[in-house]
């Protein structure tokens, strides 16, 4: 079908007008700078989640420690828990409340585990894109101290890495390779033949 000048060149521009608001939407500076920080840390998180066996989810390395499936629910907690105290609440749907051990202790169903990963990313990803950068400027309380929320959000990015330590120490522990690493190892392996 041929579509008459007059309006491909209307379709064009509606195209185009939608293209720069959609543009003109997304976060630029930090807000894009953390989005994409927050985006490799989860991949990363999600990835080694996935590569661990279900039933190491209960390992721990002594007692009173998390266990994996307890630090991994506890990276999804603190994903809501820090866009709380910043001000942004967890969707109804999630089930989050400031009790981090009942939370931490909610499943240990690596399925489960897996799915609270993601909302809670989600929730972080769509929280950081209606921030505005003069939000960043704007004071909160976080934990008893007055910061900007930029810097709770960089706290934000602090926790998830600190975890993502841990879980890669765990990992090493009861011999899970990090996805990254075994990607890393078999290029490695292929370019040296």
């Amino acid at each position: 079908m041929k579509i008459p000048l007059g309006q491909s060149f209307f379709v064009a521009c509606v195209a185009l007008v939608a293209a720069t608001v959609a543009i003109a939407g997304e976060p630029t500076g930090f807000r894009a700078d953390l989005l994409g920080q927050i985006e490799y840390v989860q991949k990363q998180i999600m990835s080694l989640e996935d590569a661990t066996p279900q039933d190491k989810f209960t390992w721990r390395p002594a007692d009173g420690v998390r266990s994996i499936g307890e630090v991994y629910n506890h990276i999804a907690f603190g994903n809501y828990g820090l866009m709380s105290i910043a001000g942004y609440e967890a969707p109804a749907d999630a089930g989050w409340s400031m009790e981090p051990e009942k939370w931490d202790k909610a499943t240990i169903d690596k399925k489960e585990i897996a799915e609270r990963l993601a909302k809670s990313f989600q929730h972080v990803k769509s929280t950081v894109t209606k921030i505005s950068d003069s939000d960043l400027e704007k004071d909160v309380d976080f934990f008893g101290n007055k910061m900007t929320l930029r810097s709770a959000l960089m706290s934000e990015l602090s926790h998830l890495h600190e975890h993502l330590g841990q879980s890669i120490a765990y990992a090493r522990m009861n011999g899970i390779v990090p996805p990254w690493t075994a990607a890393e190892q078999a290029r490695a392996k292929e370019t040296s033949k």
